[in-house]
């Protein structure tokens, strides 16, 4: 990543990033050249033949289709806008959509079975054997293969840090994520940062230990006016990472483990150690990997920010160390999810908003995500999640390679036919040719996605709250907001599992 500074001011980040599949044919992906070739040449054939009424109605279909592949509209191709709006439409009149769990309606199911909507239910939780005298929740991708934890982690934050320890703490992020790259069996790593309402169970819980039974009336109708003013505005913060690792990356230390699942544990348990390490030189001062109860209750608050007070009482009044009592993962879910609106999600009497968040091309400062969780009104909640997939050193290499060759060709070509090349040319040809000299110095090369929500009661104006978050973002980032997907969107941005990162986005050198 490059970083400019100035004289007086923070350093400026500029990464060295491209969309991955950016077409460079005339702009074009080699598929949408392809398409676009194939619908106009019976045009061109009908002209040469001197058809010219074939050749008019060959070439309004033609330019209709062009339109609906070429013009992207908020992220997407026309068309894919059109697929995916039959197949939104399709699930609701199939009612596909709507989600009730088990419990609700009154269904038997075991304790250790997901019940869950959406994406989610393609995931298992298996417990793994014991780590540091727990037994830990293993997420399990049975769509994409992969094998994960989640941890749960207490920081201070970066709001008062000066600009020489944001560097820092950057710098050791960035390394981090090489020395994950390195090992080459976890590859993904995701931080989920959410606030939390504080409704004051924590406090009440300890001033029913603490209070004096002969203190004076007065000053037990102040303290009590003073708890509910500081109560309504009070807000906390979570924090959580998730790492995985692929099938791949695993079945051969799973195999000199013992195999199956507790070989596939014992393979994760190994990086999981160092994985804490490098996030304590980050600031983290608590690691606390969770067992399959400590998964469900950041599922089942995500779902439910209020049901967070309920489980916060049940751990202060009735402490379970070993996380064997606790929530089963079979009540993680929601309990009943309408069908998703197209701009919206709707679960457990809550409405939540979910954007990708789009990095600006002049850079940015350590820190700049922060307004995106500056909570404005007591009683929402912002989320932000941040994916990270480091790639082998392999795919670093062929990837850098490709990106180099795809921004000369587009230059030379252009210079060849005597067009004049833009600034964002030469940006990228010399930012990729920087991006491959630093992976050749060993650096990782890493795909990452942000994504934000918002989540407020479902009697509230979601747009009103929504506007305050995108105006929080406005000339710092970017938000898309993810239409047609927002169940989707809302796992990705708001839930400690790993799911997120889709398989083509960006890619920058750390």
């Amino acid at each position: 990543m490059s970083v400019g500074t100035h004289a007086r001011g923070p350093r400026v980040y500029r990464g060295l990033n491209h969309r991955e599949g950016f077409g460079w044919i005339a702009g074009l992906t080699p598929v949408q050249a392809l398409l676009i070739i194939a619908v106009v040449a019976p045009a061109v054939l009908a002209m040469s033949r001197n058809q010219w009424s074939q050749a008019l109605s060959w070439g309004a279909f033609a330019a209709v289709v062009a339109l609906l592949v070429v013009v992207p509209v908020h992220g997407r191709p026309a068309f894919r806008w059109l697929a995916d709006l039959i197949m939104f439409q399709l699930g609701v009149l199939m009612r596909w959509s709507p989600w009730q769990s088990r419990a609700a309606a009154g269904l038997a199911g075991a304790r250790n079975e997901p019940d869950l909507p959406g994406v989610l239910s393609r995931l298992e939780f298996p417990d793994g054997p014991e780590f540091h005298g727990s037994r830990l929740c293993l997420i399990h991708d049975t769509v994409e293969g992969r094998w994960g934890a989640t941890a749960k982690l207490t920081h201070t934050g970066v709001g008062m840090l000066s600009e020489d320890e944001c560097e820092r703490l950057a710098s050791r992020l960035g390394s981090m994520l090489v020395g994950i790259g390195h090992r080459e069996v976890v590859d993904r790593i995701s931080l989920l940062v959410r606030t939390v309402p504080d409704d004051g169970t924590e406090y009440a819980v300890w001033r029913a230990k603490h209070e004096s039974a002969d203190a004076p009336a007065l000053a037990r109708r102040v303290t009590a006016e003073i708890d509910r003013d500081v109560a309504s505005v009070s807000v906390r913060t979570e924090l959580f990472v998730t790492v995985s690792g692929t099938e791949d990356s695993l079945r051969r230390p799973a195999k000199a483990a013992g195999g199956g699942v507790a070989g596939r544990a014992y393979a994760l348990y190994r990086l999981l150690e160092g994985v804490s390490d490098s996030l304590r030189g980050l600031g983290v001062r608590q690691v606390t990997w969770l067992t399959s109860s400590g998964v469900a209750e950041a599922i089942k608050t995500g779902f439910n920010p209020a049901a967070a007070a309920g489980l916060s009482y049940q751990h202060l009044t009735r402490p379970d160390p070993d996380g064997i009592v606790g929530l089963p993962i079979s009540q993680a879910g929601p309990a009943l999810a309408p069908v998703p609106a197209a701009r919206a999600y709707h679960h457990d009497g809550f409405s939540t908003v979910s954007y990708s968040v789009q990095p600006p091309e002049s850079g940015t400062i350590f820190g700049s995500l922060g307004p995106l969780l500056a909570v404005r009104t007591a009683g929402e909640r912002r989320t932000l999640q941040i994916h990270y997939e480091i790639l082998s050193q392999a795919a670093a290499a062929r990837e850098v390679r490709s990106n180099r060759f795809r921004n000369n060709v587009l230059v030379d070509a252009k210079a060849a036919r005597g067009f004049n090349t833009t600034a964002m040319d030469t940006r990228r040809q010399g930012g990729a040719r920087e991006q491959e000299a630093a992976v050749a110095a060993g650096h990782a090369l890493v795909r990452f996605t942000v994504a934000s929500s918002l989540t407020v009661p479902a009697d509230w104006n979601l747009e009103d709250h929504a506007a305050r978050l995108e105006n929080d973002s406005s000339g710092r980032f970017r938000l898309l907001r993810l239409e047609l997907a927002q169940d989707s969107a809302f796992v990705a941005a708001a839930l400690p599992v790993g799911i997120g990162l889709p398989r083509l986005k960006r890619a920058f050198d750390s």
